[in-house]
């Protein structure tokens, strides 16, 4: 068994992808779409460093764009294998995929009405027909059992408690275990359950993105997004989340519910203005089963979080439009995560030069992104084309992540007994330093950096 570092290596905290060789298969872990600068995701449209036709089996982690955004353009240039992911996962891979497509289409229609006579017509990564030809390749998998891949090769997916259905995957071919982490979520994350504790393995891929640093404590969290609120309800202002559709938007109505005497959270307007999210409620409500104990039994009650009185789910891009004409205070959840697409850029250009208006960065913004620039306190932000002031009051909650940190990718990797070899993918470098000098000097691991196109052999 041999491995082949791609996306996801190299500093990269995004574009997810590796290349698996076992038992004379080829299989893809992973096959994510690049964000960032408009210069790094030029690299989505790049040939593949392999043969998409040589490709047996993908094996998808989770449901995030970073992880599957490119499997449409794998099929568009020839890939016909099986895809395998968690049943969940394989619910929610539709509802991003056709929304990632139709986010490429229109970007293409918008630039190709903006090019000149003499520029080359821009085409769209993929479009949703690309889309629609990839869905019946999805084979959903349960966790916890063993899954034949390919002969000579299976898997075993275990939570890995970062958005529903996500896992971390127990790769067993030629006489070897290889465990690839996905992404890993904090434990006590609310509506999921804690990652699963894996015991053994030859070879571990582990996730880096927060290898340097600690969250803050949710409950501390909790309670600065509560002061947040009443502030803003007291000065009838707007609070604007940029929130990704799975996972942090339902994890945020959650906690509106949670608190919603606590918080006076009956004094706002809810708007969740993202079409893609409201489906995404829609797959929570068809996979209760994976809740943790505590979410089973508020969804046994009525009304659910997901059915407050207060809540107003915006569908078309008129109501999406019609929020910035409502009159006082308000919560406006809407994606993108890293705002550097879809509605909240709306939100954000109408409500950024106002000094009452709070908006809260509740996860990992990229480098490049539209939410890493208000994250870094930028005085001018570009929207739309056009130069927007940021006098508003801008707030990182770092302890409402969907990535464990540090101590919580150590004791992820502390179960490991004897303790494997670890290679570090999906994080910056700055990140991946420091946590391969932590994990090192914790356990003595032999700790190495993915670099693209780096091979190793699980032995």
């Amino acid at each position: 068994m041999r491995i082949q570092f791609s996306g996801g290596a190299g500093g990269d905290v995004t574009g997810s992808l590796h290349i698996v060789e076992a038992a004379g298969h080829r299989i893809l872990l992973d096959c994510g779409m690049i964000q960032g600068t408009p210069e790094a995701e030029l690299r989505n449209m790049e040939p593949f460093d392999f043969d998409p036709t040589a490709i047996d089996v993908l094996i998808v982690s989770h449901a995030h764009i970073d992880h599957i955004g490119r499997v449409p353009l794998l099929a568009k240039r020839g890939f016909r294998g099986r895809i395998l992911t968690q049943k969940a996962t394989a619910d929610l891979m539709p509802i991003m995929l056709l929304d990632a497509a139709g986010i490429q289409e229109s970007d293409a229609e918008r630039a190709n009405r903006k090019r000149g006579d003499s520029e080359a017509e821009v085409i769209a990564l993929y479009t949703r027909e690309d889309v629609k030809d990839v869905l019946p390749m999805i084979e959903p998998c349960p966790y916890n059992e063993v899954i034949r891949v390919a002969d000579g090769v299976e898997m075993v997916l275990h939570d890995a408690g970062h958005i529903l259905g996500a896992a971390s995957v127990e790769l067993r071919a030629d006489g070897k275990t290889l465990v690839f982490s996905g992404d890993i979520g904090p434990k006590n994350t609310p509506i999921l359950r804690d990652p699963a504790a894996l015991k053994k393995a030859d070879l571990v891929l582990l996730e880096s993105t927060y290898g340097d640093r600690l969250h803050k404590d949710r409950n501390m969290t909790m309670s600065e997004f509560g002061e947040i609120l009443h502030k803003a309800a007291a000065d009838n202002a707007k609070v604007l989340i940029p929130a990704f559709a799975v996972g942090r938007s339902q994890e945020l109505l959650y906690a509106l519910a949670m608190h919603y005497n606590e918080w006076g959270v009956d004094r706002f307007k809810i708007f969740l203005d993202s079409p893609m999210a409201q489906k995404v409620v829609e797959v929570y409500e068809k996979n209760k089963d994976l809740f943790d104990e505590e979410a089973k039994k508020v969804w046994s009650q009525r009304p659910t979080p997901f059915s407050m009185p207060n809540l107003t789910l915006s569908e078309t891009a008129d109501e999406s439009k019609a929020i910035n004409n409502v009159e006082g205070a308000a919560i406006i959840i809407a994606g993108s995560g890293m705002a550097n697409a879809g509605r909240i850029l709306h939100h954000l250009k109408f409500h950024l030069g106002d000094p009452r208006t709070h908006v809260c960065i509740v996860g990992y913004q990229g480098y490049g992104t539209l939410g890493r620039r208000l994250v870094d306190k930028a005085e001018f932000v570009r929207i739309h084309g056009e130069n927007i002031e940021v006098r508003a009051q801008v707030h990182t909650l770092g302890g409402l992540s969907a990535h464990a940190d540090q101590k919580g990718l150590t004791e992820w990797y502390e179960s490991f007994d004897p303790k494997p070899p670890v290679v570090l993918v999906h994080g910056e470098d700055k990140a991946r330093d420091a946590f391969a000098a932590h994990l090192n000097s914790l356990f003595g691991a032999d700790v190495e950096l993915a670099q693209p196109h780096d091979v190793r052999e699980v032995s």
